[in-house]
């Protein structure tokens, strides 16, 4: 996950949007019905991102940055609409295996590394969607505010806005969690995009898919899942304001890193350890290879004699699925009987 999508901006969008859905009072002011039909003669929409009201035309040239932003776009149908994507090498098996496998083959890619105003530039974007920090970055000059002197409109992933907005308490991000975040990503881009009827009924459908899983009996005992992205000297992981933290709970499951109020972070193994982890989620992408990752874990790891480890409950998840997303229902479902499976 490091060096992918994980932090975003400020926006300039297009039709008005209407959060009555699974955030009914986010977006009250912004004069759009979700319910109405989408009117293609509109040409602008406000909407309200990282808590900035935006007032933007329609985009006629987007570009998504890594796997987050992309499939928000192709959950949406809005391949067609969209100038190409920006796909880091790091995660490129992900387009091979996602639902969404004919969108990716259709839309061009425009680059295989990080986020660069260069590349947008050479696009002729007019519209970029990415994440903070390692989409969007002060450190690499991509910027919202740069963008824009460009005349090039953006929008920030509200999972990110707790990033870039960190400090800044006037300006919050609402303090949302990652399937939060989506579905306000998701309501707004059907805003955007003039598809707020395809918007409401993908946000719709997770939401039931959501409500489903909360209404499941408490387990017994509340097992204790660490994810395990990478490294050896300090694991990186998912704090509690990313998605596998709300896939965790959703599936009965207590997140090992929830006390990490953080997105994806370097953490200690000493408070790893002391955990004592009774299942290890494993992140799939092509940083490494997972069969190294798991030979560490089983045999080198602080965790190698952990319960998770001595009962072979590891439990590995693809990145599309771990980075805030559609596919978020999907691992919390299948987290879920996994757990039923291991008896917990």
């Amino acid at each position: 996950m490091k060096g992918t999508t994980m932090h975003s901006p400020s926006p300039r969008s297009r039709r008005t949007v209407a959060l009555a859905l699974a955030l009914p009072l986010v977006l009250a002011g912004c004069g759009a019905d979700v319910d109405a039909a989408d009117d293609p003669t509109r040409d602008t929409s406000e909407v309200t991102n990282c808590g900035v009201s935006q007032s933007y035309p329609t985009p006629k040239a987007a570009v998504a940055y890594d796997v987050s932003s992309i499939e928000k776009m192709f959950a949406l149908g809005l391949s067609d609409r969209m100038r190409g994507i920006v796909l880091p090498a790091t995660v490129k098996s992900v387009a091979q295996t996602s639902p969404y496998k004919k969108d990716y083959a259709a839309v061009d890619t425009i680059a295989t590394d990080v986020l660069s105003q260069e590349q947008v530039v050479s696009a002729k974007a007019d519209w970029v969607f990415a994440g903070w920090q390692a989409g969007f970055s002060q450190e690499r000059g991509i910027t919202p505010d740069s963008l824009s002197r460009l005349g090039i409109q953006s929008y920030m992933q509200e999972e990110t806005c707790f990033s870039y907005d960190k400090g800044k308490p006037a300006a919050a991000s609402s303090g949302l969690l990652a399937l939060d975040a989506t579905y306000r990503d998701l309501t707004n881009l059907g805003s955007v995009f003039g598809v707020q009827s395809t918007a409401k009924s993908v946000v719709d459908g997770l939401e039931k898919r959501q409500h489903a899983l909360q209404q499941r009996p408490a387990r017994e005992t509340t097992p204790t899942v660490f994810v395990y992205d990478s490294g050896t000297s300090e694991p990186y992981t998912a704090g509690r304001r990313t998605a596998p933290n709300d896939i965790i709970t959703l599936a009965g499951g207590r997140n090992a890193a929830a006390g990490l109020d953080a997105r994806w972070d370097v953490m200690g193994w000493e408070p790893v350890v002391q955990t004592d982890p009774d299942v290890i989620m494993v992140v799939d992408y092509d940083k490494e290879p997972l069969a190294r990752k798991l030979a560490y874990l089983k045999n080198q790891s602080p965790l190698k004699n952990s319960k998770a480890v001595e009962n072979n409950r590891i439990h590995v998840i693809d990145y599309g699925k771990a980075v805030s997303g559609p596919r978020n229902l999907d691992a919390a479902e299948e987290l879920a009987r996994y757990l039923d499976q291991q008896g917990f």
